[in-house]
């Protein structure tokens, strides 16, 4: 926990999956830092193919390398796509870390989830419950993958000193989220069918489930800022949680994101569908003794989500 600050500014950052909801919150956060920003769009350089992984990392020469590219998707895509989710994102994580540490990086930041810990783990989830009880069967093909990631920075710290540092965000959501109607997390899908329950003049919105499982929400720019942070101030082999402390209900959250669209009818919940793990709500007193806490409330972050769902719509109306 006493680690020196670490200065970016005059590196070259790797961001992996810059077009992702987290990965261009980061770019966005680190253009306040005076680092050079490296990005590679999926045409450019396909995470999953070792060669091309290799020959990138050894013609680009990062600095410090942030992997945030992933395959992601809410309960029904992992339900759907368990080979997509566990090998795709087990290539991409042996690739870009393994190329990393080839290429001479030295510091590399892993985003992991929360989805690692025990369907049934204490609550709050403090780090130490990793691997300590079954994962919930709804996203076990991603959380495994993202254990094994986390295993594999672990090692390279073991066996060569290097600074490659794991961090577990809770739920995020926020401006480039994906609106998929089916492989869409809650937070996105919640608000793209109550603005087309406005827009129908729809009386009733179904939510998935009975609505008692709690969540945690993390504005994902928030979650960036978090990152910096933790870049510039931690250097552990035990993981860290990003979270804000705090959970709410889904059926409390429906409402609150129907209140931000402005949809005034009822909730009807679909008991045929799963629910997912109980409880999530991650402990952050490691990151609270790093000296950070998010700042965007849970109605404004949604607020400004919408109004990023609203660009994108008028964008491809365009």
């Amino acid at each position: 926990m006493g680690t020196p600050p670490f200065a970016l500014s005059g590196r070259r950052v790797f961001v992996a999956g810059h077009r992702g909801m987290a990965g261009s919150a980061l770019v966005r956060r680190l253009t306040r830092e005076g680092c050079e920003i490296i990005t590679a769009d999926r045409k450019t350089l396909d995470l999953r193919r070792q060669a091309d992984t290799e020959h990138f990392f050894n013609r680009e020469k990062p600095d410090i390398v942030i992997v945030a590219a992933a395959r992601v998707g809410g309960i029904k895509a992992n339900n759907d796509l368990p080979v997509d989710f566990l090998a795709d994102n087990l290539a991409i994580e042996l690739n870009t870390i393994r190329s990393s540490f080839d290429a001479g990086v030295r510091q590399l930041l892993f985003l992991g989830s929360t989805c690692i810990y025990p369907r049934l783990a204490q609550q709050p989830m403090g780090e130490d419950q990793l691997l300590t009880g079954p994962l919930e069967p709804t996203n076990e093909w991603y959380a495994v993958a993202k254990i094994a990631g986390i295993k594999l920075c672990q090692a390279y710290r073991r066996q060569y000193g290097v600074r490659y540092v794991s961090v577990m965000p809770t739920n995020l959501y926020g401006p480039g989220d994906n609106y998929h109607p089916e492989h869409s997390h809650v937070v996105a899908a919640l608000i793209r069918r109550f603005h087309e329950a406005k827009v129908s003049g729809a009386d009733s919105v179904t939510v998935w489930g009975t609505g008692t499982p709690r969540r945690e929400f993390l504005y994902v720019d928030d979650f960036a800022d978090a990152c910096v942070h933790v870049l510039k101030n931690y250097d552990d082999e035990q993981i860290l949680n990003i979270g804000v402390g705090k959970d709410i209900s889904i059926a409390e959250f429906a409402r609150t994101v129907a209140t931000v669209v402005g949809f005034g009818g009822t909730l009807a919940f679909d008991l045929s569908k799963p629910d997912g793990t109980p409880r999530k709500l991650v402990d952050v007193t490691r990151l609270s003794e790093l000296g950070w806490r998010a700042s965007t409330r849970l109605k404004e972050g949604v607020a400004l989500a919408y109004a990023d769902f609203l660009r994108g719509r008028a964008t491809t109306a365009a």
